[in-house]
């Protein structure tokens, strides 16, 4: 792996919204600043792409119009592939806890035009079957919960079309963690991109340099943190 980081090209903030069903949502892909995907709203059609959801506290249940239902619980993921009029109908939190509701990341990803049609499927684990890698060993400061693609020796089952990686990366106070081939982060806590401040719930835009090829992940302050790479 090269020993040169991306950096930040561009830093979009989350701002929180609500959602129909009672969700409250933080949006940067979609939005004016970054419009490579769609907004979404309840009782929603997906044409061709796939749809990410990892769950991470709290359950949820689920359910499309093909009638596939079930419950998401914490650390568990759905990846959904969907074609022509397959639309979710319905999607509420049934955490017990209210002082602290569900919480979790969906990702919608367009298809390769040759794959638009394919036949709606779901892929679905739970959290002991989502691969972790611990690039500074079982006892270091850095966890990866591989949810797409391979990290660190580590590879999910998911198979995924058009490519894509998909990583859940916890930095422990006092670490540093080198990962590979990344593009955007969704953003939870306080951290370092190659030396640069960046806030919580920010979504960054990496440099894709042709000598870049990982990213230098840091905490910035004594706090743990978490980071969303895609």
């Amino acid at each position: 792996m090269a020993e040169i980081s991306r950096s930040v090209a561009k830093k979009v903030q989350a701002f929180e919204t609500s959602e129909g069903a009672g969700a409250t949502v933080r949006r940067s892909i979609g939005s004016m600043n970054l419009h490579r995907l769609d907004p979404f709203l309840p009782d929603h059609p997906h044409r061709g792409q796939a749809t990410v959801t990892y769950m991470f506290e709290g359950s949820v249940q689920h359910e499309d119009s093909a009638g596939h239902k079930g419950t998401i619980g914490p650390g568990d993921l759905q990846w959904m592939i969907a074609v022509g009029t397959l639309k979710y109908v319905g999607f509420g939190e049934i955490s017990n806890d209210k002082r602290c509701p569900g919480r979790e990341k969906e990702l919608w990803i367009d298809l390769p035009k040759a794959d638009k049609m394919t036949a709606p499927s779901y892929q679905e684990l739970v959290s002991s079957q989502v691969p972790t890698a611990y690039p500074l060993g079982p006892d270091g400061p850095a966890e990866v919960k591989v949810i797409s693609g391979q990290s660190f020796g580590e590879e999910s089952p998911v198979r995924h079309l058009g490519g894509c990686w998909y990583l859940d990366i916890k930095l422990k106070a006092g670490g540093d963690a080198k990962a590979e081939f990344f593009q955007d982060i969704p953003i939870e806590g306080a951290l370092r991109v190659n030396g640069q401040s960046i806030e919580k719930h920010y979504t960054v835009v990496l440099s894709a340099e042709e000598n870049e090829a990982g990213i230098l992940l840091s905490l910035d302050g004594d706090q743990d943190a978490r980071a969303v790479l895609v």
